[in-house]
């Protein structure tokens, strides 16, 4: 479907370019080579826009190196490139496990404020989930797509007909059906993290940002791994054992829930529910730029960050749900992504999402620091069944 989108991507790019473009002041000496990890999937919303990107600027880039590697690949693979004075890679697409982690081992330029008269627009016009995600993170990175996250459960009702209410009921229904309840290492899924960070509203921590002084939720957890076979390392399989039965109730969150039915990874009868007292742990995924890179490949990848925070792009990034809503600015409805997306996405929007949304309120998840010492923490405390 992407590939059937970049003819009119390419148009679209050609009438509506972003003012750098517009005013002539990106110049390199020569066309670059721009290679873009992605360690959240992000590409699945954000691919048709890089591709017209290069193909309305070929002063500008002359190759595309697309590559999708898990998180924990990230920092390390970028430092290696730091070290040997090497850095090949242009631009990364992650969640908030890349962008802590390379936060905090000093690999990421700071983006604002240095490119302010650039992105300071951008920034005025997130959506204020984005906006609180951003800000987290001190110019590091960008937030280019924006969920309002989780923690949410999806189901197979006829193996579920009564899906739990609370935490303890949750508790209770993966004790009596052993192995059926899963979810993802934390550390690097979306939906496997804002399971565990939202525990920390629905049990009522003191201090439900500091993980360290949690005690509701590491026993909570401790309980439930008796009941859990293992935790995937990525997302997808968790889906992927709803979808053939070996699971019956798993962590998601709205974007995944929309997502994995859009493309039938899962049937289309599977329901979804949240429990009492939950607080939406949005889910953001950030564009953060390494180190040491030469001046041209900054510029174009600077030059494709302000393309992707357009709105015509941003339009986009309602993809076929995976993120949804997925623009992290204002001004973006549903009503202006593309065709394909309104007719492949709008039947599987359950109501039930914008009354949750609005019933329970909503937060950031953790900044840098907490968030690597919820994920050490994890890993130290219930993940020793982690498999890939």
């Amino acid at each position: 479907m992407k590939r059937k989108l970049l003819i009119v991507c390419v148009v679209l790019a050609l009438i509506a370019s972003p003012a750098l473009f517009a005013s002539g002041k990106v110049e390199v000496g020569k066309p670059v080579r721009l290679q873009i990890i992605d360690v959240a999937g992000n590409l699945r919303c954000s691919r048709a826009a890089i591709d017209a990107f290069r193909a309305a600027n070929p002063s500008l880039v002359s190759d595309l190196d697309l590559l999708s590697l898990t998180a924990p690949e990230l920092v390390p693979r970028i430092k290696a490139q730091q070290m040997a004075n090497n850095v090949e890679t242009s631009l990364a697409l992650t969640g908030y496990d890349g962008i802590a982690g390379g936060k905090d081992e000093g690999i990421w330029i700071q983006i604002m404020p240095k490119y302010k008269d650039i992105f300071q627009k951008t920034v005025d016009n997130y959506l204020p989930g984005a906006r609180a995600a951003y800000d987290l993170y001190e110019g590091y990175g960008l937030a280019v797509v924006w969920c309002p996250g989780g923690p949410m459960f999806t189901y197979t009702p006829d193996k579920v007909p009564n899906p739990p209410k609370t935490a303890a009921d949750l508790l209770a229904w993966a004790k009596a059906n052993p192995g059926k309840f899963m979810y993802a290492r934390p550390g690097n899924s979306g939906p496997g993290r804002v399971f565990v960070q939202g525990l920390a509203y629905i049990l009522n921590e003191a201090k439900p940002k500091e993980p360290k002084t949690w005690t509701k939720v590491w026993d909570y957890l401790k309980e439930l791994d008796n009941y859990i076979e293992y935790y995937p390392s990525a997302t997808t399989p968790v889906f992927q054992q709803l979808a053939d039965g070996t699971r019956w109730i798993v962590a998601g969150h709205i974007g995944w829930d929309v997502w994995t039915r859009v493309t039938k990874l899962i049937p289309a009868t599977s329901q979804a529910f949240v429990l009492d007292n939950t607080t939406w742990t949005n889910d953001t995924q950030f564009m953060c730029v390494p180190k040491g890179l030469d001046a041209d490949h900054e510029k174009v990848a600077v030059a494709l960050m302000q393309w992707l925070m357009d709105p015509n792009w941003q339009a986009y990034m309602y993809d076929d749900g995976y993120f949804y809503p997925g623009p992290a600015i204002k001004g973006v409805p549903f009503s202006l992504a593309p065709s394909s997306s309104q007719a492949n996405v709008k039947p599987f929007l359950r109501p039930e999402y914008d009354q949750w949304v609005a019933k329970y309120p909503n937060t950031t998840q953790l900044g840098s620091t907490a968030f690597n010492d919820m994920s050490d923490m994890w890993d130290q405390l219930v993940g020793a069944k982690t498999k890939k």
